[in-house]
């Protein structure tokens, strides 16, 4: 049990709800990883007709809590309307805040994204940055209201891991106080763990859940994966040396004389 803003949930998985082969698999998926937070795009769902209603129906039935997000939009102004839409619809003060700088790597526009986080904050959000892994731009997401901050792995769908470990380690150091998640580009098991290690709080991922060969045993391999890093993370990692050093101790080893006496 660990406390993410103000609630407490079991995992530290969070796990994202498109790109599934259909909403059956979504939801065993889902239900495999253990997660206990699902990100959900206001664009992409829509509470208008049957599919819409019939998605929503489905989340209910997980029983987990929902995060909406405003993927898509490329201003604050923008993110601030989704934002505001997404808390009547869901009854939440939780959003995902994405704003997009550049259509070709997805990366956030950190000066709306401050703009629109500043505003969300006043209004009584609790925002869910996804920002990229600059120290100065976390700090100010900070200062601006923000008790989480979500930094990207890798641009978002890439499944490279951790691009710049260095950073995210940093991070970490620098800001004990914060909650911290790993968001976006992780695609194995291996790199949802090696963030946890570094001391992350938690990932969010989606589509090497969504878009593997088997979703649902994907999503019970992150979930694992993620277990696996923070008690390895709690249990304290050994350090690199430069020399092998034997596990076993010199003293108290037997020793064995061949006498060559004919």
């Amino acid at each position: 049990m660990w406390k993410i803003a103000d609630r407490e949930v079991n995992s530290r998985l969070l796990i994202g709800s498109a790109l599934y082969p259909s909403p059956d698999i979504m939801c065993k998926a889902i239900r495999a990883s253990q997660s206990d937070i699902v990100t959900v795009s206001l664009r992409r769902q829509t509470f208008d007709g049957t599919a819409g209603e019939q998605f929503w129906n489905l989340l209910k039935e997980l029983n987990i809590n929902i995060l909406p997000n405003t993927a898509g939009c490329h201003s604050a102004k923008e993110a601030i309307t989704t934002a505001q839409m997404a808390r009547e619809l869901f009854n939440t003060n939780w959003i995902k805040l994405e704003v997009i700088g550049d259509d070709y790597s997805l990366q956030p526009d950190p000066f709306a994204l401050l703009e629109a986080t500043q505003e969300l904050c006043a209004q009584g959000f609790e925002v869910f940055p996804y920002c990229t892994d600059d120290f100065v731009l976390c700090e100010k997401l900070l200062a601006a209201g923000c008790r989480i901050l979500m930094p990207w792995g890798a641009p978002i769908g890439t499944g490279k891991g951790l691009m710049n470990p260095y950073a995210l380690k940093q991070l970490r150091q620098r800001l004990p106080e914060a909650t911290l998640i790993v968001d976006a580009g992780i695609g194995a098991p291996s790199h949802a763990s090696q963030a946890m290690e570094l001391g992350y709080d938690a990932v969010l991922l989606n589509t090497a859940v969504a878009s593997s060969n088997k979703p649902i045993a994907m999503g019970e391999a992150m979930g694992l994966a993620v277990q696996a890093g923070r008690l390895a993370y709690e249990a304290g990692i050994i350090q690199e040396q430069e020399t092998a050093r034997p596990s076993t101790p010199t003293l108290g080893t037997p020793f064995w004389h061949q006498d060559s006496t004919p």
